[in-house]
């Protein structure tokens, strides 16, 4: 009997094992072979991806890491997501992943061989006791892994022990900017499962919205209410996929103006605004990412609804702008002018020229949504930033005004006020179509749905 508890994750406060409990939990145990059928979802598609990669880089050897564990505290790790990269080239997006490496060893002057370096499911009749005594991999702890010819048929790649992973020179996209800008690159534009993919996290994301006016009664009553609206959405994310896509955006009053807010330990006050920024992400870690701004009396009074229409009527010009061909900063400048045309006509800037408008609006309107929720951020600027839009690329539009409550260059009703309007789109043919339309936009669309909830709901 080998003794390996030298190599295992064990708690300081488990109890030693004896010779004779370890060779007890060696035998007697059925065999649970995963389902003979069992493939990822996207099994089909992983091949020519990977060889669109392999076509990149000629002759090279790449490493494309899943990523390691994390420690959150002492010995309890951060429940880990594997990188997106890894996630697209071979369809494996559990737990399970994490220390797993895609390596593309080259096969030839212009090919490529994949194999996945993993840790396999532990024998239960070698000795090892990694199966009932380690915290992070043992399967009694942490649920079962695939053995090597299980993996294989799972992903339709040849699988390799981790601990045989050699090291002769390669490029890794953990540290490799060149590899790393290809992957994202490779990822701008997706095909037809992909969309679907991120149709079925905008509807489950709409869902949360529902659940989330339906809940305002109780977040109202509640002197935490913004992290009351942020376990809501929550609960659908996990039920219906794999969790958030991102650390979800409940900010109420005076917090909608700072624009990653998530300590969202905010009381929730009726006469002011709610901006939820949220997004399922599937269990295949495609993520929606939406925003809505709720008056949570339930209607728009009338200076919010002043700074609500003049945000949706730059999310409308923004959109208009979406289609093949179209440079990608268009639906951003069409979006601005019309802000910036807004705030001159009410007075705040003495004109609609230059950028001064950006006081109020701080941040791009909009982005490249995918496997991450700023997706392919790695890729070049010609080729996103300053590049043109193409069929099958989804993005979001999302202007905002932020209108903080001690900026002396604006009228006292309107500080404290701030909208944001965020969806999702798919680039066709055409133009764009809007994926998360479920979700209404306009002033009268909205008092509409939320009373609709709220009657359902019993409030």
């Amino acid at each position: 009997m080998t003794d390996t508890s030298s190599r295992l994750n064990i708690g300081s406060h488990d109890r030693p094992v004896s010779a004779e409990l370890s060779r007890f939990m060696a035998g007697n145990w059925a065999a649970t072979p995963l389902p003979a059928a069992a493939r990822v979802p996207s099994y089909a598609l992983t091949p020519a991806r990977r060889a669109r990669l392999s076509a990149r880089f000629p002759g090279e050897r790449l490493l494309i890491p899943a990523g390691e564990l994390t420690v959150r505290s002492n010995d309890a790790d951060f429940r880990f997501r594997p990188h997106s990269a890894y996630a697209w080239l071979t369809g494996l997006t559990g737990e399970d992943q994490a220390g797993h490496v895609l390596v593309l060893e080259p096969s030839g002057p212009h090919a490529h061989e994949a194999v996945l370096y993993l840790r396999p499911r532990s024998s239960r009749a070698d000795g090892s006791e990694e199966f009932f005594r380690d915290r992070r991999y043992g399967e009694f702890w942490v649920g079962r892994r695939p053995d090597l010819a299980e993996a294989e048929r799972l992903t339709g790649i040849r699988c390799a022990h981790l601990d045989t992973l050699g090291e002769p020179p390669a490029r890794n996209a953990a540290t490799d900017a060149e590899l790393a800008t290809a992957l994202s690159e490779l990822r701008l534009v997706k095909d037809a499962w992909e969309v679907d993919q991120l149709q079925l996290a905008v509807d489950h994301t709409a869902a949360g919205f529902e659940d989330v006016v339906r809940a305002l009664p109780q977040a109202l009553a509640h002197p935490r209410g913004e992290r009351w609206i942020e376990g809501v959405f929550a609960l659908r994310a996990r039920a219906e996929g794999n969790g958030t896509g991102y650390n979800t955006i409940a900010a109420s009053g005076a917090h909608a103006g700072i624009l990653h807010w998530i300590h969202n330990d905010g009381r929730l006050n009726r006469d002011e605004l709610l901006l939820l920024d949220a997004g399922v992400e599937t269990d295949t870690l495609y993520t929606a990412d939406i925003t809505r701004t709720l008056p949570l009396s339930g209607r728009f009074s009338p200076v919010q609804r002043q700074v609500y229409e003049l945000v949706l009527a730059a999310q409308d010009a923004g959109i208009a702008a979406l289609r093949p061909g179209a440079s990608f900063g268009d639906f951003h400048r069409a979006g601005m002018r019309v802000l910036a045309e807004g705030l001159a006509q009410w007075g705040v800037l003495k004109n609609a020229e230059g950028d001064l408008h950006r006081r109020y609006s701080l941040c791009s309107s909009g982005h490249m949504l995918g496997l991450d929720v700023h997706d392919c951020a790695k890729a070049r600027a010609e080729t996103y930033l300053e590049g043109v839009l193409e069929e099958g690329q989804v993005l979001t539009v999302e202007p905002g005004l932020y209108l903080q409550p001690d900026d002396e260059t604006l009228p006292a009703e309107l500080r404290g006020v701030s909208v944001r309007i965020e969806d999702d789109l798919v680039i066709t043919a055409d133009g764009a179509r809007l994926m998360s339309g479920a979700l209404p936009r306009t002033v009268a669309g909205v008092e509409e749905w939320m009373g609709t909830l709220l009657d359902s709901a019993g409030a």
